[in-house]
């Protein structure tokens, strides 16, 4: 489930780690989050390192709490596909990256994309 690495900040992965559990249905909308404490022995990772990254998606509006229930998710389907789109735009950047560093342009990758979807059917 959780994927880090130690090439990146492990508070900048566990964001992102959360947001992808949220936008593709893990944590669905309004659905209770586990304690920070079991968020934190799930991932490895210091307690207070998961607690500064689900503040973070709290400030982002990702996340509420309910003071004595615990962090849920937010009902917001609006909030949660801005954020999917935000992660899918940023793997379409990164694999636009690493294909000009292949030599691919544009036009090549694009092209490249249909063949391979066209040969997959």
């Amino acid at each position: 489930m959780w994927n880090l690495k130690s090439d990146r900040p492990i508070y900048s992965q566990l964001i992102e780690q959360i947001e992808l559990m949220i936008v593709s249905g893990i944590y669905p909308a309004g659905a209770k989050l586990p304690s920070v404490r079991d968020l934190a022995g799930d991932a490895s990772v210091n307690p207070n390192t998961m607690q500064r990254a689900l503040a973070q998606l709290e400030n982002d509006g990702l996340l509420f709490s309910q003071r004595t229930s615990g962090r849920f998710v937010t009902e917001d389907v609006e909030k949660i596909m801005k954020t999917k789109n935000s992660l899918a735009m940023g793997l379409i950047n990164e694999f636009i990256e690493n294909m000009s560093n292949l030599g691919y342009d544009r036009n090549q990758t694009i092209s490249l994309i249909e063949n391979t979807a066209e040969e997959e059917k």
